[in-house]
């Protein structure tokens, strides 16, 4: 189970959802969704396939304008303020882009450079993360010849680099062997004490050891949000899971 604390009612909200709908003509993607997660809070963000989550996401962060709703990060609306709320987000989108002919160096010095740290802060960010994504071994090779578990071990970097008070990550350990995935998950945890983290992922073990409170989404509407405890431990958490999202057995 998760150590981390359960924060207050007054601790600081730095992720805000208000009624967010996404319609792609009649469909609708994302239906009303309103949420917020404090700082020191890893929140899981679950659901099957197909059921919002990356569209959610999106929505949260900026790459996609909401059909209605909004969302504010750190006090800063996302609609009215977008650049000054980006800088308080570090994102790691499934699948995410990476320039695939620069190395990891490179490519952090880039991206470090484009969200205006200064020389300083550029060797100590880019320390930290070679470190703590364990990057070293790969720092100096192309992109394109990495595995993907060292790709993503690079978004993951990149979403850390500037220090963000919140994280959004998609699926931060697919790909990743076992040694990886111990590495990955202990960072999350060491970052959710002073951040705020919205995690989105499919492993329940994952769930269970990293987070404090689960927001559950199926066919676009929040069907469940409360604690880890609420959920009930992993099988019962599966058993629940499936209950709310109208799985059936046969």
């Amino acid at each position: 189970m998760s150590s981390n604390p359960t924060p207050s009612a007054e601790s600081e909200a730095l992720i805000q959802a208000e009624s967010l709908c996404k319609y792609y003509g009649p469909f609708a993607a994302v239906n009303d969704v309103s949420f917020s997660v404090p700082r020191q809070q890893v929140c899981a963000f679950l659901g099957p396939n197909g059921a919002g989550k990356s569209t959610t996401m999106k929505m949260l962060t900026g790459f996609l304008s909401p059909t209605k709703g909004s969302v504010r990060i750190a006090g800063k609306s996302m609609q009215t303020e977008r650049i000054e709320a980006s800088t308080h987000i570090g994102y790691l989108p499934e699948n995410g882009p990476l320039y695939d002919e620069m190395t990891p160096k490179g490519a952090l010095k880039y991206l470090a450079r484009a969200r205006g740290l200064t020389r300083k802060q550029r060797k100590d960010r880019m320390g930290f993360v070679a470190e703590k994504c364990n990057l070293e071994e790969v720092w100096n090779k192309p992109i394109s010849k990495l595995s993907r578990g060292f790709r993503q071990r690079v978004g993951m970097a990149q979403a850390i680099l500037h220090d963000p008070d919140v994280l959004i990550l998609d699926e931060p350990t697919s790909g990743l062997d076992p040694n990886q995935l111990v590495g990955i998950r202990e960072l999350i945890l060491e970052l959710g004490k002073s951040k705020t983290v919205l995690l989105s992922t499919h492993v329940l073990q994952e769930v269970e050891t990293l987070c404090s409170r689960v927001v559950l989404i199926d066919q676009g509407q929040i069907v469940f949000d409360g604690s880890i405890g609420d959920m009930g431990q992993r099988e019962a958490m599966a058993n629940r899971f499936h209950e709310l999202t109208g799985f059936q057995t046969a």
